[in-house]
């Protein structure tokens, strides 16, 4: 498979000049890097389109309990009990149980709303996250097809991808991993004020723990 590749590269490298000579010069914005170039700027903008509305989603749709934040080595066993009832935070901070809201003092509100507003936080901070890495990726081809077709061949797009990935965006997971203590402590006391949330208080200081070992282990991969 190396063999091949050296010989495809070496094959192109003798081809492209005479190419060159024999096709006429085009302007910067006709031919095949302008058409590259123009469906990755389309692709640039449905990816912050979709982002955008998934960010305005997080803030005006209920922030489900069962799905979210499922971390460390149980959570399929925390996700299997939390799963029994299908729960919900409002955005006005209420509690919705099988869609129906539970009774709720002025302080639990406040509570509600608190963690609401870390996990919100969260959500968002990973679509930046996705579209760190989207738009890394569309960086690392917006060139001329010559030189993708290069970077393709000799691995250099691929190692430009993952360089910029651990550059860029391991350092907002980090981030990340170090807001859970704070929605750890917010589960608990939510935990200890309203019984109906118990099930959904799932984070453990083994999970917070672990979070930026995790991270860690998979960077050191890329």
């Amino acid at each position: 498979m190396q063999t091949k590749r050296i010989l495809s590269v070496a094959a192109l490298s003798l081809l492209l000049p005479l190419a060159a000579q024999a096709q006429p010069p085009r302007s910067a914005d006709t031919g095949i890097t302008a058409e590259i170039r123009r469906e990755l700027g389309d692709a640039r903008r449905e990816v912050r389109a979709e982002l955008a509305k998934a960010k305005q989603d997080l803030d005006t749709g209920d922030l489900q309990l069962q799905d979210s934040l499922q971390f460390g080595k149980q959570a399929k066993a925390k996700r299997t009990a939390a799963e029994k009832a299908a729960a919900a935070i409002t955005p006005q901070g209420d509690l919705l149980i099988d869609g129906k809201p539970q009774e709720i003092d002025a302080g639990q509100r406040r509570q509600l709303l608190a963690y609401r507003g870390l996990v919100v936080e969260i959500a968002k901070a990973g679509i930046d996250i996705g579209q760190t890495s989207a738009e890394a990726a569309l960086d690392a081809v917006d060139r001329s097809w010559v030189s993708l077709m290069f970077g393709a061949m000799t691995g250099s797009l691929e190692r430009r991808i993952e360089r910029t990935v651990r550059e860029q965006v391991e350092p907002g997971v980090r981030g990340i991993c170090r807001m859970l203590p704070r929605v750890m402590d917010s589960q608990q006391r939510l935990a200890a004020s309203l019984p109906q949330f118990r099930p959904y208080a799932n984070l453990e200081r083994d999970d917070v723990a672990d979070c930026e070992d995790s991270v860690r282990r998979e960077f050191a991969s890329l």
